[in-house]
């Protein structure tokens, strides 16, 4: 509506003008008698001051129409060659696009041939003065790669990527030098090659290095090349940076977490590793239970050099295992019987106050199997034999888990042994030999 009445309100200017100028000329040519004389001896003209007038200005007219029509025609070939210049940019950047379409759809040969007619004309000298000329030239490169390393032709991949990798192109446009990278680096993990990928990653530059993307990748080559920690620590930056579901997050950092667990050589590597794990991640219970049995199947096989770090060890594991028996009715029961087998062997170590939590414990959950387990051979390590006989005989009616049923009936054979009751005791060992 407000365009309507702008457009109406202009025509009306244009006509007060048009009378304005059509009454200044009345007034001017109407009544004027003057005379313009032209001498050109032996020659005189008389002409009207008016026809004088009109002839001057129809002579700059056609003076200047003629002159516009001389620059049109010498500008002629130079319009042809503009023109089929935009044609044949036209025709590259339709190849181009068909090459995407046919790389999205799976047609890897079209691709690759629609790509090389676009590289084919760039190619020719009409196209040095094109605006993108670098990112169609690299993105039809970077097409051809994409395309061979979907048909396995490794050699021609990597010599389209190389011509993709240039100076200038990183000049004109690094944004796709930067997705060439990062394709070069999914190309090296799915043909599982971690050094290539990571001699890629190394050529991004920085700020391209902290994206999602680059994080993702550089997660997949950590956990190609066995380098646990790193993907662990990217990990965490991708779970930081939201780049996964909060579920997700979850179980790939703690399945990174046992697997650097279980990738420690000695009991010293396996500290740094625990130490590198964040606080929730260590009380997470496989993460502690796993760090605890590998503490105890890391401990040296010399008999000197284990009994010497057997105190030290055994506060290690108590200490990681400490949050577990704050929320222990939260465990799952085969979590328990693993929480049974890595704080069996700490028992002897356990001073007054461990026991009394122990027995709290069982009095909290006196149903319980596995801690009826523990406090009885804790106590027969400290030769309360009538407690330890009690618990572990109700321990033996719950518990799942073969071998802690099978030391449970070792224990009470030689409880029993102990009261020079050889009946029950060659019983309690048969039964133990039958889990064997």
């Amino acid at each position: 509506m407000r365009t309507r009445q702008r457009g109406a309100m202009r025509s009306v200017f244009w006509l007060l003008g048009l009378a304005a100028l059509a009454v200044a000329l009345a007034l001017l040519v109407g009544n004027n008698r003057a005379t313009v004389t032209l001498f050109w001896p032996p020659w005189r003209f008389d002409v009207s001051f008016n026809f004088f007038v009109f002839a001057l200005i129809g002579g700059f007219v056609l003076v200047y129409a003629a002159l516009r029509a001389l620059a049109v025609v010498r500008e002629l070939p130079t319009q042809a060659r503009r023109w089929r210049s935009q044609q044949l940019e036209r025709a590259v950047v339709g190849w181009v696009l068909d090459a995407l379409a046919n790389q999205l759809a799976g047609r890897f040969v079209r691709a690759q041939g629609a790509a090389q007619n676009a590289l084919d004309h760039l190619r020719g000298g009409s196209s040095r003065d094109w605006p993108r000329r670098a990112q169609l030239e690299a993105l039809a490169h970077l097409l051809v790669a994409e395309s061979a390393h979907a048909l396995q032709n490794r050699a021609k991949r990597d010599e389209h990527l190389q011509a993709t990798l240039t100076p200038a192109t990183a000049k004109a446009s690094p944004e796709v030098v930067e997705g060439a990278l990062l394709r070069a680096v999914r190309w090296a993990v799915e043909d599982r090659d971690p050094a290539a990928a990571r001699s890629r990653l190394a050529e991004l530059p920085q700020g391209a290095a902290r994206r999602i993307q680059a994080l993702r990748l550089r997660l997949r080559v950590a956990r190609l090349g066995d380098a646990t920690a790193e993907a662990l620590e990217t990990a965490r930056l991708l779970a930081k940076h939201r780049a996964f579901s909060p579920e997700a997050a979850r179980s790939i950092v703690h399945g990174l977490a046992l697997d650097a667990l279980r990738g420690a050589h000695d009991l010293a590597q396996l500290q740094r590793v625990w130490d590198g794990l964040d606080a929730g991640e260590r009380i997470t219970p496989g993460v502690a239970l796993l760090a605890a049995e590998r503490a105890h199947e890391l401990l040296p096989a010399e008999v000197g050099e284990r009994d010497a770090l057997q105190a030290t060890n055994a506060a290690r594991v108590r200490a990681w295992l400490e949050p577990l028996w704050d929320d222990f009715g939260a465990l799952e029961p085969a979590q328990q019987a693993r929480l049974a087998h890595a704080f069996e062997p700490e028992l002897m170590h356990l001073d007054a106050a461990g026991l009394a939590r122990l027995e709290q414990l069982q009095r909290q959950w006196p149903q319980n199997a596995h801690l009826q387990y523990l406090a009885g051979q804790a106590c027969l390590h400290r030769q309360l034999w009538g407690k330890a006989g009690q618990l572990l005989g109700q321990a033996r009616h719950g518990l799942v888990d073969p071998m802690l049923k099978r030391r449970t009936w070792r224990a009470l054979a030689r409880l029993a042994e102990e009261r020079g009751d050889s009946v029950s005791a060659l019983e309690a060992w048969k039964n133990a030999a039958r889990l064997d």
